[in-house]
């Protein structure tokens, strides 16, 4: 698909007389194009979308990947769910301490369905524009629902071209999930005091052809499933051999 640099697709933005489109809005091409910037970066943008269950090791593989690519020069971020719920996506009662309760409300994300799908889209879009920068961005989160996963890809694709998402699958069985639980949130979701877990009592929506399956938690070491990722990257060009 051919864009201009930069800029979404008209199939992402709509056509221009469309209701949803706000004629107050207008897209500013920038001056230094995407091809430049990762010309001088010497790389591909894109996003890795590390997807499944709490507890599979999405987060601990992201960081290993980080860190390998760190060491061959490569230009990278990081987004880990967790970190994300601090700030861009808190939940109501952190807004609590800096804003109103209305806006808490009204800003604030949960964990039920609706909140997931907002908590996704936003950092989607963040991902999205980090990618445009030139950057491999790492972004590790549950987003147990495939439409979501879906909409970010399109996202990405219509921004830049097809290939520029990964979804990398970490399939660890719930059983081990549960059985490292490092944040003690399987037992406290068992026990009723956590609603809208995903895998108890909320749905995961595995990815069905993603473009990397990892069978965590068969004795391979997070380093060795990130090196299999690293292999995925050159072979698509994202970044040199």
């Amino acid at each position: 698909m051919s864009t201009t640099p930069g800029r979404p697709s008209q199939s992402s933005r709509g056509d221009e007389s469309s209701t949803h489109e706000s004629p107050h809005i207008v897209w500013h091409d920038h001056a230094v194009s995407r091809d430049e910037r990762q010309r001088a970066m010497g790389q591909r943008g894109c996003v890795v979308w590390f997807t499944g269950l709490s507890g599979c090791g999405k987060s601990t593989i992201a960081n290993a990947l980080d860190q390998l690519l760190l060491e061959r020069g490569a230009k990278t971020f990081l987004l880990d769910g967790d970190n994300i719920r601090h700030g861009l996506c808190a939940p109501p009662e952190r807004l609590l301490a800096d804003h109103d309760e209305a806006f808490a409300r009204r800003f604030g994300l949960g964990f039920g369905a609706e909140d997931r799908e907002e908590n996704i889209r936003r950092i989607g879009s963040v991902a999205q524009l980090f990618a445009a920068a030139g950057l491999i961005t790492l972004s590790a989160f549950v987003s147990p629902y495939i439409r979501d996963r879906q909409r970010v890809r399109e996202l990405v694709e219509q921004a830049g071209q097809a290939g520029d998402f990964l979804e990398v699958f970490v399939d660890t069985p719930l059983e081990v999930c549960e059985q490292r639980d490092p944040k003690g949130l399987y037992k406290k979701a068992r026990a009723g005091l956590i609603p809208n877990f995903t895998g108890i009592s909320d749905p995961y929506e595995a990815p069905e052809q993603p473009e990397l399956r990892l069978a965590a938690g068969d004795g391979r070491t997070p380093p060795q499933l990130a090196s299999e990722i690293l292999r995925q990257l050159e072979a698509r060009g994202i970044l040199q051999a």
